[in-house]
């Protein structure tokens, strides 16, 4: 059975919960999309809560009339309510993104004067801070992603900001092109990394390891795999922001 068939009871209505049951899946699998794209403060579980509500409102307002498979009106209403959600919880404050542009900026200054990518005691210094205190500052700001193209421009608090970070691009063409060329900016970006952070990169994105695999393998905490990933992306969103 197609899963973008909706299932309907003997009174013609759909079957409320056969259809929980059998899109839950989908719930989960937006929720694990986006959620990969968030701050550390975001809980999954609580996306998925969301999510589930948004699936339950898709039930309640599909019209088969419209000519729209119900899995393609679910995924809208889902995504909706989870960004209706997130919005609402103000998941990553002002403060958050100011602390993430200055690492971004201090990272971009030292590249141009080192022609190289910069320790991170060398960070630091040019923050002001404490190695310490500037590996807490990466503790704080983990989570931090860049995934799409759009995510490269816009002044802070853009009321957008968070649209740009988890949107779903898949039906733009546009957005699928600059998606592609991003990836391959993204690759060679990746190449300029610290070797560690080379590897954590790729353990984290490519095979799916989370922060207690990584540090595993490391034989680090998983605290350092945090602070190491927080530098990572801020090293390569300095990078693409020139791109």
């Amino acid at each position: 059975m197609s899963r973008s068939q909706p299932i309907y009871n003997s009174n013609g209505q759909l079957d409320a919960k056969t259809m929980l049951e059998q899109y839950s899946s989908l719930v989960r699998r937006l929720a694990h999309q986006m959620i990969a794209r968030l701050p550390a403060n975001v809980e999954l579980d609580d996306l998925i809560q969301v999510g589930m509500i948004g699936l339950t409102d898709a039930m309640s307002r599909f019209d088969i009339k419209q000519g729209v498979q119900f899995e393609t009106f679910a995924t809208q209403r889902i995504r909706g309510a989870m960004l209706d959600e997130l919005r609402g919880g103000d998941w990553m404050s002002r403060s958050g993104r100011k602390h993430q542009r200055d690492i971004e900026g201090a990272v971009h200054k030292l590249e141009q004067r080192l022609g190289r990518a910069p320790h991170e005691s060398e960070i630091a210094a040019e923050m002001g801070l404490s190695l310490p205190d500037y590996q807490d500052l990466l503790n704080r700001v983990r989570g931090t992603q860049l995934v799409y193209l759009e995510d490269m421009s816009g002044d802070e608090g853009d009321s957008d900001y968070l649209d740009r970070h988890v949107a779903d691009t898949d039906a733009d063409p546009l957005a699928r092109l600059n998606d592609r060329r991003m990836r391959e900016a993204l690759v060679e970006a990746i190449k300029g990394l610290p070797e560690r952070e080379q590897y954590v990169m790729s353990m984290y994105y490519e095979h799916d390891m989370n922060l207690k695999e990584i540090a595993a393998v490391l034989g680090v905490t998983e605290s350092r795999v945090c602070q190491l990933h927080s530098q990572s992306i801020a090293r390569l969103r300095a990078k693409l922001r020139a791109w």
